[in-house]
């Protein structure tokens, strides 16, 4: 199968600064996308969420470019931007029309290292409060806000780097000091600790003569250790039940499986799709459709690059009981146990996985960000038909081995139910 095979550039800069380019000349736009290898992961106990804190921080203003200017250059040039962050790593993109690829480059390089001279107390007490507020909004005031913080805190061994959200907790935000902020910089913000990718339009060797013209003279610190996590291990299975401002019962399974590109990764992408990924799916057709007790239900499976974990969710439709649920969902997990998928389910859902990384990736954005995500995971930026291999690779046999190996271990549940079995 050679469905995408990108040409691309990577090389190293002096100061250890890792660079990707792949040109596009059919696109108009310019995507730049740099990963640094800092997520919630690399924190400590005390300093959660300092990571995604960082992602607000960085369009703070730095040395050069005065507060709120980073935006406001990107969309006066009629681009986009935005930040995410994850357990492993923080990311922050641009796309633009392809002649702004040099503003691009002196807004991520100025920030890069010229971000302290220009941090204050002011700043940081800004964003401890914007991000304080985000977390009482989407998480805590949220109806299931604390499903996910709750879930993960249970299936990983305390002190783990998945142990915490990554948003971080109420009382880490409030203890932020300059120096904690400034540390944390100068541990991961370094030129060695980032992948800058560049993909679209573009003259590769302007474009080389420009990274080298705004990045080579940052200076790198010390480049952090790599951490060795061993495999997750759960003992007996958990019971977490909890009353919440909810109108509707609703159940979480989460099992510990394995890391991204491991042997049964892709094995469990499938099972999450033929359990929940269409209406035809086994649990949606089973709970939604035919015996009508459930509101919804998803099933995934998470992947990071120290651990991973697969995860059911089903909200009950009123009146039915959450262990009716639990019961149809492991009689669907023990079909599949004894007697494995079809070839229809397997093929259907191999060709909508395939379908829809090859849509995504007609997105000059979703494509750079690709290539660093497979840079970062398996040190191989082209790596799109080493990936859809494992999933056309995937048999019958692997996703009944799959199940037979995960899903008959203990697990997490959590039952989140109304407060007085009503909304109040």
């Amino acid at each position: 199968m050679n469905v995408l095979n990108l040409d691309y550039e990577k090389y190293r800069l002096e100061n250890g600064l890792e660079v990707i380019l792949h040109q596009n000349n059919n696109h108009p736009l310019v995507s730049v996308n740099i990963w640094y290898k800092a997520g919630s992961c690399n924190e400590r106990k005390g300093k959660t969420g300092i990571a995604h804190l960082f992602e607000h921080m960085m369009f703070q203003g730095s040395e050069n470019v005065p507060k709120e200017m980073h935006f406001r250059y990107i969309q006066e040039a009629g681009g986009s931007l935005n930040g995410s962050t994850s357990f492993d790593r923080t990311n922050y993109y641009e796309k633009v029309p392809s002649n702004f690829l040099e503003l691009i480059l002196w807004l991520e390089s100025d920030r890069m290292c010229m971000l302290l001279p220009s941090l204050t107390q002011e700043k940081l007490n800004n964003q401890v409060d914007v991000v304080r507020n985000e977390r009482l909004e989407r998480y805590d005031n949220q109806p299931y806000g604390l499903a996910w913080e709750i879930i993960i805190n249970n299936l990983y061994p305390k002190g783990h780097p998945y142990s915490w959200p990554t948003i971080g907790y109420l009382a880490d935000m409030n203890s932020y000091s300059l120096e904690d902020v400034t540390d944390f910089f100068n541990k991961y913000y370094s030129p060695s600790n980032a992948c800058l990718t560049i993909a679209g339009n573009f003259d590769r060797e302007k474009a080389k003569e420009l990274v080298n013209k705004y990045f080579s003279d940052i200076e790198s610190q010390k480049t952090p250790d790599k951490t060795v996590i061993p495999p997750v291990i759960l003992e007996n299975n958990k019971v977490i039940m909890r009353k919440e401002n909810v109108q509707l019962e609703r159940l979480y399974m989460a099992w510990p499986t394995e890391k991204a590109f491991d042997t049964y990764d892709s094995s469990l992408d499938i099972i999450g799709d033929i359990l929940s990924g269409s209406k035809n799916a086994r649990l949606y057709k089973s709970l939604v459709y035919d015996k009508e007790i459930a509101q919804d239900v998803s099933a995934y499976q998470y992947s990071g690059k120290y651990a991973g974990h697969f995860m059911i969710i089903a909200t009950a439709k009123p009146g039915v009981e959450l262990s009716l649920l639990k019961e149809e969902i492991f009689k669907e997990l023990e079909k599949i146990s004894t007697n494995g998928v079809t070839q229809k389910e397997i093929f259907r859902s191999k060709n909508g996985i395939k379908s829809s990384f090859i849509f995504s990736m007609q997105n000059i954005e979703s494509l750079a960000d690709q290539l660093n995500f497979y840079n970062f995971y398996l040190g191989e930026p082209n790596s799109f038909n080493f990936d859809l291999s494992r999933y056309e690779n995937t048999t019958e046999e692997m996703i009944k081995e799959c199940v037979n190996k995960y899903f008959n271990k203990s697990h997490v549940e959590l039952q989140i139910s109304p407060i007085n079995g009503k909304a109040e």
